[in-house]
């Protein structure tokens, strides 16, 4: 059994499947330890059992009888804020699972209440510790693409019929657009910068539930750049972050880019990072192309994440995802959901 004695003191508040996946990284870290879990399932009690650490049913019960340094809020997405303005009143900082919250105003209150108390709050948009993230952007912001033009994106990953038995996962807030976009639009704020509106349509023509099935959308970016982006959990294609990284051992891998990067002087495809340029020193349509592989590292982002979650808390970092930048991300994602209602461009300026 893993001894948990350790400097960093973290408790884990929700026990679900994210809420296991920060376990097995803590398992691997030797910069935090666990110190609780809370969750109101009974099986998070054989879980904090099977771990020799105390189960408690709610965070303020947690706080009332023992002490920790942080804590990571891994319930689903509508049950964020309570747990979080609780650990925040009693001075833990956090790290919360993505989205920060399902809407802006939550969000918002978050940073307010973590600002006035001088806490930090992490949000967990894991792919910000990604090296290929790190490449990809300094690849755009450095020219090397010349001035970017458009972008391509798609996430096509049919889920299993048992991933919705859960009634909350056929609700808006578990839908592919909070639970899967809001990644895909995170990293295009911080590869790309700011989104300034979108366009919109979503559907549910397979499921017929209160979540959407599909969602297209046309995106402009304060560069001048346009984006489009096509998402859905039941089109069964090869398509999508979790297949080109292989990040999940429980998804297969098709080693196929999900997004393409095109400027004025070259493309990138990634994740893979395939730079594509043309031979000629002015690039035009008759120009050869030819294309180099970018090497890089792939590192656990949760791992990564969670060591960076301790140098916060210990005061030599801040967050590289905070609850402002969070808030943002979260802001251009529902407008996807607000431009298909409205069937009008949202602006996001």
């Amino acid at each position: 059994m893993r001894d948990w004695k350790m400097t960093v003191k973290l408790a884990l508040i929700g026990a679900g499947v994210i809420g296991q996946r920060h376990l097995r990284s803590m398992a691997i870290t030797n910069r935090v330890s666990l110190s609780a879990i809370v969750d109101t399932a009974a099986a998070a009690g054989q879980i904090a059992r099977d771990l020799d650490v105390p189960h408690f049913a709610d965070t303020q019960t947690l706080l009332q009888n023992m002490h920790v340094d942080g804590a990571i809020v891994a319930t689903p997405t509508e049950h964020h804020l309570t747990p979080s303005l609780c650990a925040l009143s009693h001075g833990v900082h956090l790290l919360i699972e993505k989205p920060i919250t399902s809407t802006v105003e939550e969000a918002a209150q978050i940073a307010k209440v973590a600002e006035s108390a001088g806490l930090q709050v992490l949000v967990g948009h894991q792919r910000r510790h990604y090296d290929m993230v790190a490449k990809a952007r300094e690849v755009i912001t450095s020219g090397q693409i010349g001035q970017l033009v458009a972008v391509s994106g798609l996430w096509c990953l049919r889920k299993h019929d048992a991933y919705y038995a859960a009634d909350w996962r056929r609700k808006w807030q578990a839908g592919p657009i909070l639970t899967n976009l809001i990644h895909e639009i995170d990293c295009l704020r911080h590869i790309c910068g700011p989104i300034t509106s979108v366009l919109a349509e979503v559907g549910n023509p397979v499921q017929g539930f209160e979540k959407e099935d599909v969602a297209a959308m046309v995106l402009r970016f304060e560069s001048g750049a346009l984006g489009t982006f096509i998402l859905s959990d039941q089109a069964d294609g090869p398509w999508a972050w979790e297949f080109a990284t292989g990040e999940n051992d429980a998804l297969p891998s098709t080693d196929q880019n999900c997004l393409k990067f095109i400027g004025t002087k070259g493309a990138l495809d990634f994740p893979n990072l395939t730079l594509w340029q043309s031979d000629d020193p002015e690039p035009s349509w008759t120009s050869s192309k030819s294309s180099l592989d970018l090497p890089t590292e792939f590192g656990d982002p949760y791992v990564r994440q969670l060591d960076h979650f301790a140098d916060i808390i210990e005061g030599i970092a801040k967050p590289i995802v905070s609850a402002k930048d969070a808030t943002e991300s979260l802001r251009a994602t529902l407008a996807v959901l607000d431009a298909a209602r409205t069937g009008r461009r949202v602006s996001l300026t």
